[in-house]
This record gives structure tokens, C-alpha cells and sequence, in this order.
């Protein structure tokens, strides 16, 4: 059985951070408040809710409580058909493509929630590629708890896995589930690309398909 490749999603193959910007601004605007962009991508990451609760923490509104439950309702609603102003990273498509064709297993594992992770998906025509898709709503946890990873890698069978993210989550998630971490360097990660522990690390999407080919031949050697 061939390896299993597992994938973070936004800020890995999207960069999804001027729609989150944008639903953040359109739901917060109601109460007078707005946010650069450095501001709201450096929440993403850890889930809707975490997001929402430290921009209300950043303008002084409840983070917990019934006012925070329908602002997070309102950004979930949002956020479900914000695509519009999100792009894939260049050249994930072919490498997905490759990886594919040559048997390897696609899942998501993202802190995303489902419904979102699902409509950006078909929105890019990728949702063929990924029978398995695990979002921040998916499990009672969400990454850097190794779970939700490793819900992904048993519903893709199984086995031999690598786990491909750009950021601090990413990074202790991979080692906390015992899985071999590639790091895509142009994503959201606020620390050094020499402070976080990876396998690899790579800037160019046509340079995973041989970097993924060159850790499996690692790993099945004697």
C-alpha cells in the first residue's frame, strides 16, 4: 500500500487569509470594529472560534457567552461561501496531481471547519483528489492535538503517512502524532523555518512530489 499524504489546508495549499479578513471585517463592522489583515492572519490556525474569540479579545467584546456564540454564528455564515478573494498557492495543483498519479493517498487534515473546507474544495476542483477530509469540527479536538491527524490517516487505510503544513500547529501536531512533517515555508508560520522541526522544509509546490518520493525511499530502507 502506497504512503499516505495528508495535507493542512489554509495557508498551505490556499492561501485563504484575504477571505477570512474579509468575513472577519463584515462580521465585526456591526460593531464598529475592523482589522488589518496582519491582524486576522495571525489568529488563523487554530479554529473559528479560537480565531473569533481572540479578535473580539482584540477589541475589548466577550469571548465567551451569548453575544460571542451568535458573533461566531454570524462569522461561520460568512465564511462558508467566502472564496472569492482565496487563491491556491502556485503549483499545488500539478503537485497534487503527481502525487495522485503516482498512488499516493490525499487526505485533509485542517482546523477548518468541514463546511468551509468542503466548499473551497469544490470551489477549486480539488475534492476528487481528497476521499478524506477531517476539519476543526470533525472530532471533539482539534490539531495541534494528534487526533484529528490521526482520524485522517486511519480513514485513508492506514500505514505509512507524511504530513505536509505551514506553521507552529502543523509542526507540533506532526510530532505529537509521530509522523514525518514536510514544511511549505510560504504560509502563515510566525517562527523560523530553523525553529520549527520538520523533515523538509520547501518554498515551491513542484519540489514536493520528490521530496515526498525521497522520504518514503528513506523510510523503506533496510
Amino acid at each position: 500500500m502506497q504512503p499516505a499524504v495528508i495535507f493542512d489546508l489554509d495557508g498551505t495549499l490556499i492561501d485563504s487569509a484575504p477571505d477570512i479578513h474579509a468575513a472577519a471585517n463584515a462580521v465585526f463592522a456591526a460593531h464598529g470594529h475592523s482589522f488589518t489583515r496582519a491582524e486576522v492572519q495571525g489568529f488563523v490556525g487554530r479554529g473559528a472560534p479560537n480565531l473569533v474569540a481572540r479578535l473580539a479579545e482584540a477589541r475589548g467584546l466577550p469571548a465567551t457567552g451569548p453575544d460571542f456564540d451568535a458573533l461566531l454564528a454570524r462569522f461561520l455564515h460568512v465564511y462558508e461561501g467566502a472564496q472569492g478573494l482565496t487563491t491556491l498557492y502556485p503549483g499545488v495543483r500539478p503537485a497534487l496531481e503527481t502525487l495522485a498519479a503516482r498512488g499516493l493517498r490525499l487526505a485533509i487534515c485542517t482546523n477548518k471547519p468541514l463546511a468551509p473546507t468542503r466548499a473551497v474544495l469544490r470551489h477549486f476542483g480539488l475534492a476528487g483528489l481528497f476521499p478524506v477530509v477531517i476539519g476543526g469540527d470533525s472530532l471533539a479536538v482539534k490539531k495541534p492535538d494528534p487526533a484529528p491527524l490521526r482520524a485522517a490517516l486511519a480513514q485513508a487505510g492506514g500505514g505509512q503517512a507524511l504530513f505536509v503544513g505551514d506553521s507552529e500547529v502543523d509542526a507540533e501536531t506532526a510530532q505529537a502524532a509521530g509522523l514525518p512533517f514536510l514544511l511549505f515555508t510560504e504560509g502563515y508560520r510566525k517562527t523560523p523555518v530553523a525553529a520549527l522541526p520538520h523533515d523538509a522544509a520547501f518554498a515551491d509546490f513542484a519540489a514536493l512530489p520528490d521530496l515526498v518520493a525521497a522520504r518514503v525511499s528513506a523510510s523503506a530502507a533496510p
